[in-house]
């Protein structure tokens, strides 16, 4: 019997949650450390240029202080970088965007209807942006 894998029935809506799935993008995309060091801030894009860009990093949890190893990219990239001012502006292209709000906000899940208010972009534009066959930097709906 030859197994099949089956796709979800659920369409997302506009409150479905989103995210950047790393593991997904990982797997599906060879250059996405290439994609997040462009994200960069100047000084940090001079600091992992002669470093290695794969280097884990321990991280404390603030509330649980539980230890956590991380990619010191993504983490420098969504604890500094993603925060300053002129992270994302409101000519930033919808992909970039939604993307950028992902990462300014720790990666954690937003619907479309929250991605409209922080990026000024329609609802319905980021669903069917996010919700159709092909994936972007690796936002997909929440798996639950």
């Amino acid at each position: 019997m030859i197994e099949t894998k089956r796709f979800s029935l659920v369409k997302p809506t506009t409150q479905t949650p989103f995210h950047i799935d790393f593991d997904w993008w990982r797997e599906h995309d060879s250059n996405w450390k290439v994609y997040l060091f462009s994200y960069l801030c100047a000084e940090h894009q001079a600091a992992f240029q002669n470093t290695d860009q794969d280097a884990k990093i321990d991280w404390v949890d603030s509330v649980t202080a539980e230890v956590f190893v991380v990619d010191g990219l993504e983490h420098t990239l969504m604890s500094h970088c993603a925060l300053q001012p002129d992270f994302l502006t409101q000519n930033t292209s919808l992909v970039d965007a939604v993307f950028r709000s992902f990462l300014k906000n720790g990666n954690k899940p937003l619907t479309p209807q929250e991605l409209s208010e922080i990026t000024g972009k329609t609802a319905v534009t980021i669903l069917n942006t996010f919700s159709g066959p092909t994936i972007y930097k690796g936002i997909r709906p929440v798996q639950k």
